[in-house]
């Protein structure tokens, strides 16, 4: 059974890692892409009367090996949320330890360190961090905090957070901003795995959560609500606004469009 990826909050996530065969697929891809577009600049340079000087080639040899080893793949990686053209074909995705999208700062340290990893050891560092490494890390992985786990496949549905019935008048009348991302995911990630959770542990982090998110809701649940209960009720308050929102949106929209097709001026549609 796999591990998976257990966040900053004790939250186990739904993810498996994937092979070192599936990263060197990806990465293959990548290089037979890059290649394709080195092949292109060349032509496209060697069809020009440019001839560079000595110093100039130098420099632009720098240049091009920085780009390639560093510059590239770090940005790639970082527009992409750790998903290259290799990665999105294999079905693979590079991730922080905690679930989130990589940054510019683990996307940098991870292509800093493949050029040592990688390119100078032609990947053999890096096939023995990852046979050893029991979640399949290479060295990059490791220094930068990062992990690679599929993102296909079918997953079970979560069911959604119901509504506690006594905080639902609370809850329609409660100012409820909108929770940072990163905050809402860690909420609905530790009510879904309350159940497997230490007794000690799942208090401590419920009261935690709860704290934060009070933060963003007015006024405060009645005296006496269960962390638990709050937080659910807050996830299913912020569920309902959403819905009705969009149901807002979509019939604006087609309002708008049902006024669009009308003739000006009061003019009458015409009958079939």
């Amino acid at each position: 059974m796999d591990e998976g990826i257990v966040t900053g909050e004790g939250v186990l996530l739904d993810t498996r890692p994937t092979s070192f065969v599936s990263r060197a697929l990806a990465a293959l891809i990548d290089l037979a892409v890059l290649g394709i577009v080195l092949l292109a600049a060349a032509l496209a340079l060697g069809g020009t009367s440019f001839t560079p000087s000595e110093a100039f080639s130098r420099i632009l040899s720098i240049a091009l090996l920085a780009t390639i080893l560093v510059i590239a793949p770090t940005t790639v990686d970082t527009l992409t949320r750790g998903r290259s053209l290799g990665k999105l074909i294999v079905g693979i995705r590079v991730v922080r330890d905690d679930g989130g999208p990589v940054r510019l700062r683990q996307a940098f340290v991870r292509a800093l360190t493949g050029v040592f990893e990688l390119w100078l050891t032609l990947g053999s560092i890096a096939l023995i961090c990852a046979i050893v490494q029991p979640q399949g890390k290479r060295v990059g992985d490791l220094l930068a905090g990062t992990y690679a786990v599929r993102v296909r496949g079918k997953t079970a549905a979560r069911a959604p957070v119901m509504m506690p019935p006594h905080l639902a008048e609370w809850a329609a009348g409660a100012d409820v901003r909108r929770l940072p991302d990163g905050l809402a995911l860690s909420v609905r990630q530790f009510l879904a795995r309350t159940g497997t959770l230490h007794p000690q542990s799942r208090a401590s982090l419920g009261t935690e959560l709860a704290v934060e998110v009070q933060r963003y809701v007015a006024p405060a649940p009645p005296p006496g609500t269960h962390p638990e209960v709050f937080l659910a009720a807050v996830l299913a308050e912020r569920r309902r606004r959403e819905h009705l929102s969009a149901e807002a949106s979509r019939q604006r929209a087609a309002q708008e469009s049902a006024l669009m097709q009308r003739l000006p001026h009061g003019v009458p549609d015409p009958v079939d």
